[in-house]
């Protein structure tokens, strides 16, 4: 007999049903551009060496960091989407470094070039990017191009707590972000939130505090939970190799976020339940498992619990 989840029912507002809704059942991927950017505490404006759990390779696949050209990434990132996952329409994504983190004059070259490459099939921008490096200007940039894309802005917040930010060389603020959210509470820009869940010095309270500060944004639409993974050429990697700690394992990291979800609006949508880094970069957790599986264990509980996303508000 088959179940909800069989069905494609989910206890949370996921990301790719609401995909297929907005675009009338087409398939729509992300495909990932790298337009050479850095980040202000990198680079020596707010500090050096990034925030402690960051390898940009980590999140960046292989034909993006091997492309140096931006109309051949998105060419070619579209062309692997069609044959890989009979994709038809696309969206942009402007995911490694800072992707603000420059003047307007040339992010504006760069988003239109890479625009540009496939205008028939595009149907979105998103930016990644963090609250310190957005200003006005910028703001009127991508709402430019909101009259006729879907425009998301994804912002680092990671963890709510300052103190926490600053143990982790995030280089900004927690108030910064609030700030930002604030000033675009009419914006026509869809906002994302990137949440890290499992800090060691953080209590599972402290963590599940996430949900309600998020709440309190109307304009938050969408939001990507991820665990914390230690990968090489982090900070955190050298101080996980001299004193390891605990991280979440898969199945207390399920316990949690059947905890979180219920305490999550039921209007967010979730981009992402976790984060996965290359295995030739992740030193732990190792889950042992694929994506697909990966997420086809927390489904299952999910359901099997009767966890509902928005339940317990």
């Amino acid at each position: 007999m088959s179940t909800p989840l069989d069905r494609g029912v989910k206890g949370y507002h996921a990301y790719g049903p609401w995909l297929r809704e907005k675009y009338a059942g087409e398939r729509v991927n992300k495909v990932i551009v790298d337009a050479g950017f850095t980040c202000p505490n990198r680079d020596g404006n707010k500090g050096y060496g990034g925030c402690t759990y960051c390898n940009v390779d980590s999140f960046t696949p292989a034909l993006p960091r091997s492309l140096d050209d931006i109309r051949e990434q998105v060419i070619q990132g579209i062309q692997r989407a069609r044959d890989h996952y009979k994709a038809t329409k696309f969206i942009l994504y402007f995911q490694p470094n800072t992707n603000t983190y420059a003047q307007v004059d040339h992010l504006k070259a760069v988003y239109d070039e890479a625009l540009n490459s496939a205008p028939g099939d595009v149907v979105g921008l998103s930016i990644g990017t963090r609250a310190d490096c957005m200003d006005a200007k910028k703001i009127a940039l991508l709402e430019s191009y909101a009259s006729r894309l879907d425009v998301d802005l994804e912002l680092g917040m990671e963890s709510v707590h300052e103190a926490t930010l600053a143990r982790i060389n995030r280089g900004c603020t927690h108030a910064e972000l609030t700030d930002l959210l604030e000033s675009l509470r009419d914006s026509p820009l869809m906002l994302c939130v990137h949440t890290i869940f499992g800090f060691p010095w953080e209590t599972r309270e402290m963590m599940l505090a996430q949900a309600a500060e998020v709440n309190r944004f109307p304009q938050i639409r969408f939001i990507k939970l991820h665990h914390l993974h230690i990968v090489k050429g982090s900070i955190l990697a050298a101080k996980y190799r001299k004193e390891p700690f605990p991280l979440f394992t898969l199945e207390k990291y399920t316990d949690f976020l059947c905890e979180l979800l219920p305490l999550l609006r039921a209007d967010i949508v979730i981009q992402r339940l976790f984060g996965l880094a290359d295995r030739d970069l992740l030193i732990a957790p190792d889950w042992g498992l694929s994506k697909s599986l990966i997420q086809k264990h927390i489904d299952r509980e999910i359901e099997r619990r009767g966890v509902v996303q928005g339940g317990a508000l």
